[in-house]
Parts: C-alpha cells; structure tokens; sequence
C-alpha cells in the first residue's frame, strides 16, 4: 500500500479545503486530497454569492436576525454572531487574493439581494461568483510549493484510533484511485473535512456529481455525531428541460425582480408570504411542490420580465448563455423551474473552530454542522460560514506527532477480482436515489419514512458487504457512502415528529414550542438517533 505523509491532509477542494490549505500551511506541508478535477466542487457551482455586511444600510444585527429567522429556532446564537461578524473581513482577504467581484463603483461593491435577506448584501461576480472564488484559491495554492494536489483520489475511510489520552484521534485516511487502482494511506497530524454536501443521495440535485455525502460517510463510521442531518435545503428553481442537467437559476434572479408564476400565470406566492417571490427557500420549494402535485403540473414559471432583455445579460450571463442552448431568450421568455435537492443544513459535529469530536479532525463547509444554518439555510451564508470557519480552524496548531500508530480501517477486498456489477450498481445506485426522492423529500409521512428506513437498511448491509468482498471502484465506495447516509438522514427525519424549517410533515404541520437538535450517531451498523436541546457543543477536551 502507497503511504504518504504529511502535517495536514485535506479532503476536497472547494472554497472551506482551499482557504484552510492557504493558512495551515503555515504549520507544515499539507497535501489535498480530490476525488475528481481539482475545479470540480459546488464552490465552482455557486451562483449567488458571498453574504456579506458590506453596505452602509446594512447591519450585523440585520444580518444575524435575518439569519436566526430564516433558521427556524435551531441556530446557535454565538454561532451565527461569529460568522456575520468576521464575514467583512474574510471577503476583503479574497479581493487581497485576487477576487474579481463586481463592483458598483470603485468605493462600493454592487451588492445583490436573495431570499429571507432584508438588505443587498450578497457580494458577486455577476453569476459565476463560486467559479472566480474557486480559480482565485487554486491559483493562490498553486503558487505555493509545501500544498501538494492529488487529483482522481477518493478517500475511502479516515483512519481513527486512541490517542495517547485514549481519546479517539485522527491519523489520517485511506484512499483509492478509481482509474488506476492503487490504493494507500496518507498519515497526517491533522485532517480536514471539506467534502461538501450530499446532493447525490437525491435522484434530483443541483448539486456536482462529487456531491455524494462521503465526509458525512466516513465521519459517522468513524464515531463522530451527526447534527440536523434531516433539514436538506431543495433550491426552489432548477431549470426545467429534458435536455438540461439539474442546471440552478440562482435565486438572485428572483432577487432582481422575477417572480414565480404557475402555468395559468398566477403569482402563487403572493398571499403565501410577507416577501413573496423572495421568501426563505424552504417556503417557496413546498409551495412550488403543492402546486404541481395540486395541479398536475410538472414545473412552474419563472417570470423574469420585469428585469428584460438588457439587464438580464448582463447581470447573469452564465444563465444566459445556458438559456440560450434551450432558446429559451434571457429576459424576455417565461423560465421552466422545479426544485431539487441542493444544500445540507446540518453536518458533522463541530464547535466554532471547526473541531470534531475526534482529536486531530475538523471539518468546514457543508459537510460540518455548526449550528449557523439551523432548521433552514439563509442564502449565500454558505460560502461565508466556509470562509469563517476554515480561517478559525487554521488558527489550531496540529497535535504532535503520533508515535503508537492504530491498525488501519478494515478495507476492501484488496486480493478479490474488480466487481464485475455494473448493472446491479446502477440499479441500486438509481433505488437509493428515486427511494430518498419519493420518501424522504420536500413533504414527508412517518409512513412514508418506515418503508424508506426498511429499505435503506438492507441496501445499506449489501453495499457494505460488497464493498468488503471485492476490489471496489468508484460506484461501489460512493453507493455505500449514499446508502448510509439516506438511511441516517430517514431515521433523523423519523425521529422528528414536529415541521420545523426544511422538515415538513403534512400530517402534524406545526412547530414545537421547544427548538430540539437530533443527534445521529453511527453504531452497530445501524444509526442511533435522540434529541438534545439548544445549543448543544460538543466535547472537545
């Protein structure tokens, strides 16, 4: 087996690994773990923006409460406090990097507006904001010669075991690469988790192909506790084509002016809520849901005349051009839009520098859970929680170096034959899937849920007992990944018997006086799931 070794090993390569990669540089070489193209991450994907208190109408008191209301009672305060206050600061070190964001003036940045925000305070590249933060952050880690990028390396399982206090700690992770085959060990003082979010476990997503929810995967098998893991964010407007790959309209759009119409022309958000068109997301994707199921409908329309034919272009052009290949004419003609799953609100167990429960493991971005988002992801807060955190985590010097090292995570079949199943993959990769959509969507039942749990369960053993049977690729590592977290993310959903924020039950459509977090955690093969009240940190002493 390849081993490698470094100070810090980072798995994934968006905004949270590379702004982390930039300054824990400083404690030693660091090495940058991908499963695909260095670019590929949802990072590269946003179209919104960066929320920011940027304007002189704008406040941190605005932007924390717009932030804890749109959260649904599960924020954590000091949390939410933290990340809007060091937010300015964190946009000015990305213009210092490079960041070409738009600017109105060249005193005042043009700042954009989004659902549940009550200022313009979303600071852009027109619409292709997360792809000039992305090349901004490679080219900065490029330059740098102690940051090592692994490209086409998919890590299969962290390697934890006691540590000196006999506290469980991180010495790093095993890998693979798919095309090759070869696999190994990258041995680290410290590891980070920067894996992103879990799209994928949903047959709709706007999420990369990457999105296949393995840092929560691993996390999980390693101990960790997993926070919120039910309240899944659906962007209320994913184009809507035959031809179009779950393609984002950006909620910026609504932003601008547009508003959402059903097929009739009715503007059926108008008497729904106080923002209408711009109301949080978890709002206008349910409703954008009932209307299609009440009608029979298999999208809505986005109306984005009142912004036309000039000003469109020129403020989202990606979208534009993207339009266009559908003949679809930016500005002018109605857009067809469906939700699909796109963020997950709640993660990996952090406190507010990023630590996990396990000693030498942090993890930032979407893949960790430190309470900002709480029942309900106030938009572009994600680039920014990404930002903050992996700034204060960098901050933590690694522990020293291990002498007494742990056995390795059991692994594949490293002498059986490659599993020749790639029918019965596919099958069981579109089950999970269609299962998650179908069960555990935008509206749930415990019903619903029990047959969801059911099936999970067993698809979750058979990927497992595969996986350790046979010389695994790609597929196979990502079905077992997506397998336990679905079932995780029913048996949380289940757990809850109350609608808070992204979790919807028809059936009890009210919310409970006391806010609960639900605490998942991996043993005995099966998630163990309770409740703990608000705030709860976790113990990383």
């Amino acid at each position: 087996m390849n081993e490698l070794k470094c100070t810090t090993l980072i798995l994934g390569s968006g905004i949270a690994g590379l702004t982390y990669a930039l300054k824990v540089v400083k404690w030693g070489d660091v090495i940058i773990l991908t499963k695909k193209d260095r670019a590929d991450s949802s990072t590269n994907y946003a179209q919104g923006g960066v929320a920011s208190v940027m304007g002189p109408d704008d406040s941190f008191d605005l932007h924390v409460s717009d932030t804890l209301k749109a959260g649904a009672g599960l924020c954590r305060r000091d949390a939410v406090e933290s990340v809007v206050r060091n937010g300015p600061d964190r946009v000015r070190e990305l213009i210092d990097f490079g960041a070409r964001f738009t600017w109105k003036d060249e005193e005042q940045l043009d700042l954009g507006r989004e659902g549940g925000h009550t200022r313009r305070r979303i600071v852009h590249a027109k619409d292709l904001t997360g792809r000039e933060i992305e090349q901004t952050l490679l080219n900065a880690v490029e330059r740098d010669p102690r940051i090592t990028m692994l490209e086409d390396h998919l890590a299969l399982d962290l390697w934890v075991g006691p540590g000196p206090d006999d506290r469980p700690r991180c010495f790093g992770a095993t890998w693979i690469q798919p095309e090759s085959g070869e696999r190994g060990v990258v041995r680290a003082r410290q590891t980070m988790l920067a894996t992103g979010g879990c799209g994928k476990v949903y047959l709709y997503t706007t999420n990369p192909d990457i999105a296949t929810a393995d840092g929560v995967a691993m996390a999980a098998r390693a101990g960790c506790s997993i926070v919120n893991l039910e309240f899944v964010q659906f962007h209320p407007t994913c184009l809507y084509h035959p031809d179009a790959k779950s393609f984002l309209i950006s909620e910026a759009v609504r932003g601008e002016g547009a508003v959402l119409r059903n097929l009739d022309g009715e503007e059926f958000l108008i008497d729904k809520h106080e923002l209408g068109s711009l109301a949080p997301r978890d709002v206008v994707a349910r409703e954008i849901d009932r209307q299609m199921k009440e009608r029979g409908d298999k999208h809505v329309l986005l109306d984005v005349s009142a912004i036309g034919p000039e000003r469109f272009p020129d403020r989202f052009p990606a979208i534009s051009e993207r339009l266009r290949t559908f003949d679809i004419v930016p500005g002018v003609d109605p857009i067809p839009v469906v939700p699909a799953a796109h963020y997950l609100c709640g993660g990996v167990a952090v406190d507010l520098d990023g630590r996990t429960e396990v000693e030498g493991l942090f993890a930032a971005g979407e893949v960790a859970c430190t309470g900002v988002h709480g029942a309900n992801r106030l938009a572009s807060n994600s680039l920014l929680e990404a930002l903050v955190i992996s700034d204060r985590a960098a901050r933590i010097a690694p522990p020293a170096e291990a002498e007494n090292l742990p056995p390795l995570p059991p692994g594949p079949g490293h002498d059986a034959p490659a599993a020749d199943q790639g029918v019965i993959l596919d099958h069981e990769w579109d089950s999970v899937r269609r299962l998650m959509w179908d069960y555990v969507g935008l509206a749930r039942t415990t019903a619903l849920l029990d047959t969801a749990i059911s099936r999970l369960s067993g698809m979750c053993a058979w990927a497992e007992r595969l996986y350790h049977e046979t010389s695994p690729g790609r597929d196979l590592a990502e079905l077992r990944n997506i397998a336990l977290v679905g079932w995780m993310l029913a048996a949380c959903a289940r757990h809850r018997p109350e609608s808070r924020g992204l979790h919807f039950l028809p059936e009890n459509p009210h919310t409970a006086d006391e806010a609960l977090e639900t605490w998942a955690t991996w043993k005995d093969s099966r998630p163990h799931v309770e409740f703990r009240p608000l705030p709860s940190p976790i113990d990383v002493s």
